[in-house]
């Protein structure tokens, strides 16, 4: 359990899982932010260079598996939902020596807990990042001014492209439109603030939303179900805490 805590850039050997007991992760590399709620972790493969954050009063566990123990565990970064079952074997495995023996009690509950990983869903907590400088330059843009209702044409002026320019090198460097990837954006800081404990309306009206009716229909689309269902979801005793996204360098 830690207050206001920030990794810098660094690599494992092995891959990652980080588990977000209460407060909201952030987890940068070169290609994406992961955002990582409660109730959800972060896996990390081997060998890829990151960095984390988190504000306010955070718990969490983290966890390092050699990707050979299991097969199908994922190649990329990504966020995972963490079940009921899952979070209590992560809580369990934290109190056994790692030297464990093989076919021993032990061995066989990090077995499960290895099934548990490769099985848990992933979620859309991912935001994309282009490699193109004037795109970086433009989701700097889109942080600080979620709120702006400018077209797409406008906003590739902004960063000196044309707009078709801008969607073809979208598509080519994250694979999205730059309508999707915009509300990408706005799943990300909706999470962060709600975590924070600001209102669905309060949270509609900062991204630039004319009500809270149209911000639920499309948080609802792209995560699944509405914010208040999402959050109560993942409620904790304790107060979520918000945290800052900050772009990777």
């Amino acid at each position: 359990m830690t207050k206001d805590w920030e990794k810098a850039s660094h690599v494992h050997h092995k891959g990652q899982l980080l588990y977000s007991v209460r407060g909201v992760l952030n987890c940068y590399i070169n290609r994406g932010i992961w955002i990582v709620p409660p109730q959800c972790a972060v896996w990390i493969p081997p060998g890829v260079e990151h960095s984390a954050k988190g504000m306010g009063e955070t718990e969490c566990y983290c966890l390092f598996i050699d990707t050979v123990a299991a097969a199908g565990l994922p190649v990329d970064c990504c966020t995972i939902s963490v079940s009921p079952l899952l979070r209590e074997l992560l809580f369990k495995v934290v109190g056994i020596n790692p030297l464990y023996a093989e076919e021993s009690p032990e061995s066989r509950l990090v077995g499960t807990l290895l099934d548990e990983i490769v099985a848990a869903p992933v979620e859309a907590m991912h935001l994309p990042m282009p490699t193109d400088a004037r795109l970086r330059r433009l989701a700097a843009m889109l942080l600080a001014e979620p709120a702006e209702k400018l077209s797409s044409h406008a906003w590739a002026q902004r960063v000196a492209m044309s707009e078709r320019t801008m969607s073809r090198i979208l598509l080519r460097e994250v694979g999205m439109s730059f309508g999707r990837w915009r509300r990408q954006l706005h799943i990300i800081l909706a999470l962060q603030r709600l975590s924070g404990g600001q209102s669905v309306q309060a949270v509609a009206f900062e991204l630039g939303y004319e009500d809270a009716s149209s911000f639920v229909t499309m948080f609802r689309k792209a995560v699944g179900k509405p914010p208040a269902t999402y959050l109560q979801e993942r409620k904790h005793d304790l107060h979520f805490p918000v945290s800052t996204i900050i772009l990777p360098q």
